[in-house]
């Protein structure tokens, strides 16, 4: 087992910085997940800690090693990659064991590691089997089986949930949650869906453009992002965005969005009663904005006034397009709502759980 620490990495290629003095420690036994847009840098971030690619600044460490000048082979990590690699002519069980058959590890050792790992994945019944005899599903639960073999101190995963269809991804994040609970080792995950992240990470990394945003917990990310990126990057639908500016009347504080005007409540307005008149991206979830009929009880509610642009019936809930004169927006109500296109109506912006952004740093104001 391992902590994973990278100290001022940069990578370059050519003149291209892809990472940018990137500093962050993974605990040992954690569960990280590197987030972001593609292009953004994590796949490379992750292949320096693999030694796929060569440091050009800085030093990664595994446990107190730094690694840098370590051949792959030696860094004891194990890597699942999102095309599965399985060779085509070998059973299952050869492609699981290869890699130990080529550091001549015993027989009766490589045939133990072997069925433990088939156990736990479920696929003991397809050990004979060719890689074209398996699902999509399949042969990626033998993609991590021949890292599981391995037994090393960290498991490395690029995207590998995005060659299967949607269905399957939602099974398979759940187990390779529960492997993780298992095996109590180390994790670090590759995705661009935000949703795997949330549902999956012990602690998120966010990065842009190779960049680290914020490292926090996924509840912590979804309530306080530190920046406009992470407020739009975490949570599905993304989070509604309104050029305004703060304006303060006695002691009453309102974001002034010029289509709508709403109030801070007062218990949250200190932070911003020195900042009348500066210009602020105001930010709400869907979630957070109710169909009157149906808002919940004791919130610090505010009327909207828009129109139905286009309406989505999900059976569980109800995405409302919104338009109120140059902004649109997106609410996520209550299924029961009898709103449709077309209607002008009221919303509820429920001012307990807003966010405010500097239209200049795009930095939360809290």
């Amino acid at each position: 087992m391992a902590s994973v620490t990278y100290n001022n990495v940069i990578k370059r290629f050519g003149d291209l910085e892809i990472i940018k003095k990137l500093n962050f420690q993974v605990e040992d036994k954690e569960f990280l997940v590197l987030v972001g847009p593609s292009g953004c840098g994590k796949t490379t971030a992750l292949r320096l800690l693999a030694g796929l690619e060569e440091i050009t600044e800085g030093e990664i460490l595994i446990g107190d090693r730094a690694v840098n000048d370590v051949a792959p082979k030696d860094r004891d990590i194990a890597m699942v990659f999102q095309s599965y690699a399985l060779y085509p002519h070998l059973s299952v069980y050869d492609n699981m064991a290869f890699g130990l058959k080529l550091r001549k590890t015993p027989k009766e050792e490589i045939k133990r590691r072997v069925s433990e790992a088939a156990e736990i994945l479920g696929i003991t019944d397809l050990l004979q089997r060719k890689p074209r005899q398996l699902s999509g599903g399949q042969r990626q639960r033998v993609a991590v089986g021949r890292a599981i073999v391995r037994e090393p101190k960290v498991f490395l995963f690029d995207e590998p949930l995005s060659n299967l269809d949607a269905k399957l991804r939602v099974q398979m994040r759940a187990e390779i949650s529960k492997l993780h609970q298992r095996l109590q080792t180390t994790f670090i995950y590759v995705t661009h869906d935000q949703t795997e992240a949330m549902t999956m990470a012990s602690r998120i990394a966010v990065i842009n453009k190779g960049i680290l945003q914020q490292l926090d917990t996924p509840q912590n990310l979804y309530d306080r992002p530190n920046n406009l990126f992470v407020a739009g990057f975490i949570g599905s639908p993304a989070m509604n965005f309104f050029s305004a500016k703060l304006a303060k009347s006695g002691e009453k504080v309102y974001v002034d969005a010029e289509d709508f005007k709403v109030q801070i409540p007062d218990a949250l307005a200190a932070p911003y009663k020195s900042l009348d008149g500066r210009k602020v991206v105001f930010g709400i979830r869907p979630e957070n904005i109710h169909d009157p009929e149906f808002a919940p009880p004791n919130i610090h509610g505010e009327k909207v006034e828009a129109k139905v642009d286009v309406t989505e019936l999900m059976g569980n809930e109800t995405f409302l397009y919104l338009v109120a004169g140059k902004n649109t927006f997106i609410a996520r109500v209550d299924p029961r709502s009898k709103r449709r296109v077309g209607d002008a109506t009221q919303v509820i912006f429920d001012m307990d759980k807003f966010h405010i952004f500097d239209a200049n740093t795009e930095e939360a104001i809290r």
